[in-house]
């Protein structure tokens, strides 16, 4: 279900793969809005669960370039290049487990693509100024 609230939406096929190399197919929904430009929300949708996860678009970015001797991340989410370009891998680590899913990379690139038009990187924080000086507001009045 998209969720027009987002900028930018992309539905990725990925393929969850087991310990023992069996493959599940799961899509996952991938949003990004302009006023939260650091962030990358994914919604995994497999045949009986949802899991949503909040990536950092940084780190998305580098994952598609990123190799497994060097993915992108170092903690519960890491993101590489597989040994096949044409697809990406995406490593998430929590409380419940552990998953690694397989997508193809030329979606993932389009959806960043998109999200660079709407705001390149590096420009992040110009978008957060706003909402920013709002909050420190709220605080001082509180």
């Amino acid at each position: 279900m998209t969720d027009s609230s987002y900028d930018v939406v992309e539905v990725v096929a990925m393929q969850l793969i087991g310990s023992d190399a069996s493959v599940i197919p799961v899509s996952a929904e991938l949003s990004f809005r302009i006023s939260d430009p650091y962030t990358v929300r994914a919604v995994f949708t497999g045949a009986h669960t949802m899991s949503t996860w909040l990536l950092g678009r940084e780190l998305l970015a580098l994952g598609v370039h990123a190799t497994a001797d060097a993915p992108a991340g170092a903690g519960d989410v890491q993101v590489w290049r597989d040994d096949d370009p044409d697809y990406t891998l995406v490593s998430l680590s929590g409380v419940e487990g552990s998953a690694l899913l397989a997508a193809s990379t030329e979606p993932l690139m389009r959806f960043l693509a998109a999200t660079e038009a709407l705001v390149p990187s590096g420009s992040e924080s110009d978008r957060m100024e706003g909402e920013i000086s709002a909050l420190i507001a709220a605080l001082l009045t509180a």
